[in-house]
């Protein structure tokens, strides 16, 4: 009974998991555009060592996040990732002690003081278990093996091989073909185990056989199989299950009076039963009475990280059953095929087992395989669903980077979570990945796509703020509209740490953000706001995306790599995603009107690449949607059979090569994709024409705006968007909160194009309103109009015209020609005579005080040109802030020239940049694209002209790393076989460019 019970609740029905309560249109405060509100904002993952620390500086850390623009910090019991800190006593300060719960509540008060937001992890260092009882059935379980050769008379008897590692699950014999010894591919990640080599056993089909019921109480068996004509005999492949009791923090106590005494264990990921053990020991050791009105108030997401557990394979004890209950055939004969590449496909890449088990089928025995996987599946889902439904009722929500590492197609489980999470890491900022991630979320109407965004190896304390902001556009780019940026220090004294304080992952990976930061109380709150407002735009409305492309693989390839080769569609600007065909599955997947998802994202056309893997299923599928009036293209060729059990690869492939035969199904050869479309009448919301990489977004909004966001990948670029609509465009500028009439368009035909010019890296944001009682709008624009500028009202154009040459004239929508000034406006110039004020951030005299900021003193350089910092020997490797100085006259000398008002053009900022004219602080400015009219901040006369730029610490840290420790631990690049990294460039680097112009009214 028991059994069946357990059962019950994990047969679940396929879908239906997903909660409702933070969907698209959500009802919530977003705040405004210009001020987002706190659970709009970006959030940092906040590293809580252990919770031994100060819970001031804990609420300290907190709200100063805040104050620099961040919604709040999912907060990570962070233990050293696992490893135990000398002198640390995990008994008394661990995970759900007392001491811990004091801290937690310490957090959550700091947020509603604050008026934040906190998600928190589940569970210590990546959440994926907890102090819990060593006989506890909802730890971990793992699947052994062990194999003998029989006799070559075919005569067993004696002991079953491994007889004593668990409880005995199946043996199965069978005849081996042949065998093989060779090499895992690459090394996989240096810190994990790694296995060279591997025997790899081809197994004749028909022979499998379990024996299980065969075997005696004491592991004795007698067996007679029929002698082998051909190959290398029989084999017994044996397989227990048990308890692993590993630790995702170790036991640092030989005391066993508590569950706190053991460390912490992982539990099983594949059963309600793994997650029931959670949620039991959160309402019985932290969900105290304070603690739960808390939550209520600033809870937003009880969260996991990405799953890093190791084991042999992936196993929960109910598995048998979920499979036959999901196959209709017994899983047990085929467990020596699941012996390889089953475990956690990620960190145990180097090691995927060290026998390999093929079948002298069609397709060796994948179809078994891919059974497995999808039983797997079912389980794991009952480990979300108990999780998601624990939250729900505290009126919270759950996230996780849902199935990470796991040998499941991800694909078919993101649509399970409240929010699922990816991060920057793990998918190698590669915007097509992240389309495989958001494609299910897009589709099943999540209001949030969340990131671990910023973990970039070997950029700890030197990772600049316009890379961060590169990554974070590639991820926008694809749908994902949350970051949590990697991640928030404690800035406190702690064990056996040095200044500047607690740096998780021993200095391997950026960021430590906090105030030791130059760049924290200096530009970084510029960054924050502009992500902020970004995600306003992409978290409100709903997503209208152009293609769905098919994807499946019974693993989602744990590197997320490009699927879709070919860069047609981009090119045009055709938006695109990936959708599993269990998505296929899912009530928002129907078709109306020639779309795909109509009441969402409203996908034109469903690609299939001919790489792609088909299911009957989905054969099926894509013939109802191609008959409802979906185009479907097959790119490339006839797709691949996907292969379930000893399915008939031949009747599976003349099923898809039947596709071809299907109205509205079209065949096109690689590349051609978006011409067929073309061809067939379906359009880009956004189409692109440009000499560069250009990423649009669309977005409609309940209140009548819809939004456009276009990236410019890496170079500067210049060309026009064109966009299926006739509403009038603002510019929805990022960094400052400023909403502005497009200047420069033309609308024919439905469309409205605009021309852009983007520097590398640059975005843009063009809402399109509702049209009301607006002014004239140019349709040609001479390239001496470097800006411009309304008055108080739209009526009140004024174009900022500079000394270009060029004299074509200003052309209006309303057929009125603005004439070049006849004033001759002044000639650009460049700024010199800088005097550089470098205020130098050192360590404290005692090195043990991780508490203090920094040491500060100023040197003063004059510089003929800005360069870099490593080019002026005094300051090589100095941290801190640079402030330059120089003077401009206003108005320029030349009395024959005129000027009523300059534009400041600086170069790249990547670590931010304040502009002060005359003591007067300049607004925010994009740091990509340095552009400021500071003519409101002249005067007659001498102008001072100041620029406060941040460095990095990474110069001045690297000189002192033999003497640095964090937990212990001495900064250890050779651990991940890296190099220490070498210097970096600081300071205003390349020329300050003033460009007077002369204003016109054009209006």
């Amino acid at each position: 009974m028991r059994k069946l019970a357990l059962l019950s609740t994990l047969l679940l029905p396929q879908y239906g998991l997903t909660a409702v309560n933070d969907q698209v249109n959500a009802d919530l405060d977003y705040g405004s555009f210009e001020s987002p509100s706190s659970r709009i904002r970006p959030r940092f993952r906040y590293w809580l060592p252990d919770a031994s620390v100060d819970a001031t500086v804990v609420q300290k850390d907190i709200k100063s996040a805040g104050a620099i623009g961040a919604g709040g910090v999912e907060f990570v019991p962070y233990y050293n990732y696992g490893e135990s800190t000398p002198g640390a006593d995990w008994s008394t300060y661990g995970f759900g002690t007392p001491a811990f719960v004091n801290i937690f509540e310490a957090a959550l008060k700091a947020h509603k003081e604050a008026g934040m937001v906190m998600d928190f992890a589940i569970g210590p260092a990546a959440g994926q278990g907890l102090p819990a009882s060593a006989d506890d059935e909802g730890l971990q379980w793992d699947l052994s093996a062990a194999s003998t050769a029989v006799p070559s008379n075919g005569v067993f008897n004696g002991l079953v091989p491994g007889w004593g590692r668990g409880e005995l699950v199946a043996l199965v014999s069978a005849q081996v073909l042949s065998s093989r010894n060779l090499s895992n591919p690459g090394a996989g990640i240096p810190i994990f185990e790694t296995q060279p080599n591997y025997t790899q056993y081809k197994l004749k089909n028909a022979t499998l056989q379990e024996w299980s019921q065969n075997v005696s109480a004491t592991g004795e068996l007698q067996l007679r199989l029929p002698v082998a004509k051909r190959g290398q005999g029989h084999r017994l492949f044996a397989f227990y299950q048990h308890l692993t009791l590993h630790e995702n923090y170790p036991s640092t106590t030989n005391a066993s009076s508590s569950i706190f005494d053991n460390g912490s264990y992982v539990v099983d990921h594949f059963s309600a039963r793994g997650a029931e053990t959670v949620t039991r020991f959160w309402e019985k050791h932290i969900l105290k009475e304070e603690i739960k009105p808390l939550l209520a108030a600033v809870g937003n997401y009880g969260w996991e990280d990405s799953i890093e557990i190791e084991s042999n394979m992936s196993w929960t004890r109910a598995l048998p059953d979920i499979f036959m209950k999901k196959h209709g055939y017994s899983l047990k004969p085929y467990l020596p095929l699941i012996m390889y590449k089953n475990n956690n496909i990620n960190i145990q890449s180097g090691a995927p087992g060290t026998i390999q088990c093929i079948l002298d089928t069609p397709d060796q025995g994948s179809g078994y395989i891919s059974d497995f996987r999808s039983a797997l599946q079912e389980g794991y889902r009952a480990y979300i669903k108990h999780l998601i439904d624990w939250a729900n009722e505290m009126d919270l929500q759950f996230s996780s980077q849902v199935s990470y590492n796991l040998p499941l197609d991800a694909l078919a489980t993101v649509p399970d979570v409240n929010t699922p999470e990816c991060e920057s890491l793990q998918f190698n900022d590669n915007v097509d990945g992240y389309r495989q991630f958001a494609g299910p979320a897009t589709l099943t109407g999540k209001r949030v796509i969340s990131n671990e965004m910023g973990g970039v190896p070997s950029k700890a304390y030197q990772h600049r703020i316009t890379d961060l902001l590169w990554q974070v556009s590639r991820a926008v780019s694809a749908g994902v509209n949350q970051v949590v940026l990697h991640g928030q220090a404690y800035t406190g004294n702690y064990l056996g740490t040095t200044w500047p304080g607690n740096t998780p992952f021993w200095y391997l990976f950026a960021d430590l953000y906090s105030e030791k930061l130059p760049y924290w109380d200096h530009g970084f709150s510029e960054a924050l706001n502009y992500m902020g407002r970004v995600q306003y735009i992409q978290q409100r409305g709903q997503p209208k995306i152009d293609v769905a492309v098919y994807n499946k693989d019974s693993a989602t390839d744990p590197n997320w790599g490009t699927v879709y080769n070919e860069t047609d569609l981009a090119k045009q600007g055709f938006t695109y995603v990936y959708l599993s065909p269990d998505n296929f599955a899912l009530p928002q997947a129907h078709v109306k009107n020639g779309s795909l998802a109509p009441e969402g994202p409203e996908f034109r056309a469903l690609v299939v690449p001919s790489s792609a893997n088909l299911t009957s299923q989905a054969v099926r599928d894509i013939k109802t949607f191609a008959r409802a009036g979906l185009p479907i293209i097959l790119s490339g060729g006839v797709p691949n059979a996907y292969i379930s059990k000893d399915g008939n690869v031949e009747t599976l492939t003349r099923e898809i090569s039947s596709l071809q035969k299907v109205d509205n199904v079209h065949l096109v050869s690689a590349g051609k994709t978006a011409t067929q479309l073309l061809g067939l009448g379906v359009t880009p919301r956004v189409q692109i024409q440009s000499n560069g990489t250009w990423y649009p977004t669309w977005r409609t909004n309940s209140d009548g705006v819809d939004y456009v966001y276009v990236f410019s990948d890496i170079d500067e670029s210049i060309g026009n968007i064109s966009v299926a609509t006739t509403k009038r465009p603002h510019i929805f500028d990022a960094w400052s909160g400023k909403q502005t009439p497009v200047l420069h368009y033309q609308q024919k035909a439905g469309k409205t194009v605009i021309p852009l010019q983007l520097a590398g890296n640059q975005t843009v944001i063009i809402g399109f309103m509702p049209r009301g009682n607006e002014a004239p709008h140019a349709t040609q624009v001479p390239s001496s109009v470097i800006g411009y500028k309304y008055g108080n009202s739209t009526r009140d154009l004024h174009v900022h015209i500079s000394a270009d040459s060029d004299d074509t004239p200003l052309k209006l929508s309303n057929g009125k020609t603005v004439a070049h000034t006849s004033r001759t406006p002044s000639q650009p110039y460049i700024l010199s005579n800088w005097t550089l004020t470098v205020e130098h951030w050192e360590r404290p005299s005692n090195l043990s005080d991780a508490s203090i900021i920094a040491d500060k003193h100023n040197t003063t350089h004059h510089l003929k040109s800005l360069v870099s910092w490593q080019q002026i020997p005094a300051i090589a490797n100095v941290s801190g802030l640079g402030h330059y100085s120089t003077s401009l006259t206003w108005p320029p000398s030349d009395s024959s020239e005129a000027a009523d008002g300059a534009y400041l053009f600086l170069p790249q900022t990547p670590n931010g940049a304040r502009v002060f004219i005359n003591n007067r602080r300049v607004p925010e400015f994009d740091y990509n694209a340095p552009k400021i009219d500071i003519g409101d901040y002249l005067v007659r006369g001498r102008n001072e002209v100041r620029v406060v730029v941040p460095s990095t610490m990474w110069n001045y840290l690297r000189t002192m790393l033999n003497k640095l420790r964090s937990a212990g631990n001495s900064p250890n690049f050779a651990m991940m076989e890296l190099e220490v990294p070498g210097p970096v460039d600081n300071g205003l680097i390349g020329v300050v460019r003033v460009v007077p112009y002369v204003s016109v009214r054009a209006s």
